[in-house]
């Protein structure tokens, strides 16, 4: 929610600007944050002339209220009422050093208003500020309009969207990834570096598989989280058609899993999946991740670590599920068109329908009594946003790419989780994906998330992101 997010606000001044027009704006400005639901860290009058950051006195004090409050603050924003100082400003986030993303807002003048009792010059002074800000190495992030009030719709899509941004900075910073089991030796396109990750702040923590079915085996039948887990997993979906013995397999997975991700400080997972699951333990852990990930706790088969940063930027974006897809399908002779599928494990909220089932692919190898567990239905109609990123061993850095569209109600016949997408521009995407040699997974999430994640990911983590348009 919102309100778990709080700004740091910088109030620009510079003095021989009315002083109304920073009181008021410094009022607007917390008063549109407040009633959103943020958080708000912004000096007082007591602190610096006005509440504002005019000299380098006030930048120490403005930086000084920012570093005590470090542990709180997600991204700050710079409102200037007036043209505002951009030296003091850029000395501000210099000596604060939060490290957190940055917007850059300006009030608009009003045509009637331009004399020196009301002028404000906000339209020239953000570039200053900008110009400052790049001069000083501080990434910052843009409005829509160059000018606009914080009580304007405008503005509340700009700060939805920043506060996406935030989110999905800093929850990439320090994130820790579980990673059960080893990859399956057939999926070469699941190879990562880990070194790279742990590069960009991101740490991946391993077990055997061996060790989660010891924990498995040593958990009785009737222990009180076996059994809560248990009745979460015949309340979550239609398990009518399932064995008993293979719910109570799932349960214990389940159980073991949680705690072993709680132990370990863990926020998301990746999950060895065929056919040693199947073949040693005798179920799919399909509705035990989609489980997890609707509970935004992203979850990734076949222990896609990369794929599962991709489903976390997407779930922190837009604080909904997310989901890892195959680019499996054409869908027709309609360019724009494919079938995305999983086996599956995509969260419930993905589905029109959805029951427990068994998995049509495995059971031919292993017998469909070991391959109970997996999601099936239909995605249902909803707009869409993708994200791939990938560690590249050959520049040092993380890629990727991004980018909009819609699950579509097109009929389509087939088993697992699966649903008919609209691209525009799909031709161009897969091109870029198979010239790029990206994989064919790809993180789904049912919200316009991309333009925050690539924000994100290219402003202020450094990545190389492709954002895909038509």
């Amino acid at each position: 929610m919102s309100s778990s997010l709080t700004f740091g606000v910088l109030v620009g001044n510079r003095g021989f600007f009315p002083a109304h027009l920073v009181e008021k704006g410094r009022a607007e400005m917390i008063a549109t944050l407040s009633t959103a639901g943020y958080g708000v860290v912004c000096p007082t009058p007591e602190q610096t002339k006005l509440g504002a950051v005019e000299s380098r006195a006030d930048a120490k004090a403005c930086a000084d209220l920012f570093r005590a409050h470090a542990g709180e603050i997600a991204g700050i924003i710079v409102t200037l009422p007036n043209f505002g100082d951009e030296k003091a400003a850029a000395e501000t986030l210099r000596l604060a050093d939060l490290g957190v993303p940055v917007l850059i807002q300006a009030f608009p003048d009003t045509p009637g208003k331009m004399l020196i009792t009301d002028r404000r010059d906000s339209f020239c002074g953000k570039m200053s500020v900008c110009n400052n800000l790049r001069q000083y190495g501080i990434p910052y992030s843009l409005t829509s309009l160059h000018c606009e009030s914080p009580s304007s719709p405008e503005f509340a899509c700009d700060l939805a969207w920043f506060a996406s941004v935030c989110r999905v900075v800093n929850g990439l910073k320090r994130l820790r990834i579980g990673a059960i089991g080893a990859r399956p030796a057939a999926f070469n396109t699941v190879r990562y570096s880990e070194k790279i990750l742990e590069r960009n702040g991101i740490s991946v923590e391993p077990i055997d598989l061996s060790e989660i079915f010891g924990r498995i085996a040593r958990l009785a039948d009737d222990a009180p989280s076996v059994t809560a887990k248990l009745a979460s997993i015949q309340g979550y979906v239609d398990t009518s058609a399932v064995p008993a013995a293979s719910l109570l397999k799932m349960a214990k997975l389940g159980v073991v899993v949680a705690e072993w991700m709680q132990q370990n400080d863990l926020a998301i997972s990746a999950i060895q999946c065929w056919t040693s699951m199947e073949e040693y333990f005798g179920v799919v852990p399909c509705t035990v991740m989609s489980q997890m990930s609707e509970n935004l706790m992203s979850s990734a088969c076949e222990v896609d670590i990369a794929g599962v940063v991709g489903m976390h930027a997407l779930q922190l974006a837009s604080q909904t599920p997310s989901a890892l897809l195959d680019w499996n399908n054409n869908y027709g002779e309609d360019p724009d068109k494919a079938v995305c599928f999983h086996c599956s494990n995509l969260p419930k909220s993905f589905f029109a329908d959805v029951k427990m089932d068994y998995q049509e692919i495995i059971a031919g190898t292993v017998g469909k009594l070991n391959t109970f567990g997996t999601c099936v239905g239909r995605v249902k109609a909803s707009p869409m946003s993708f994200a791939r990123f990938s560690t590249d061993d050959e520049t040092g850095r993380i890629r990727g790419y991004v980018g909009e569209g819609e699950f579509t109600n097109d009929s389509l016949e087939t088993f697992g989780g699966a649903g008919v997408v609209r691209i525009p521009g799909m031709q161009k995407l897969l091109r870029y994906i198979c010239e790029q040699g990206f994989e064919h997974h790809v993180a789904a999430s049912l919200s316009p998330s991309a333009g925050a994640v690539y924000e994100a990911a290219t402003r202020y983590l450094g990545w190389d992101v492709y954002h895909h348009s038509a």
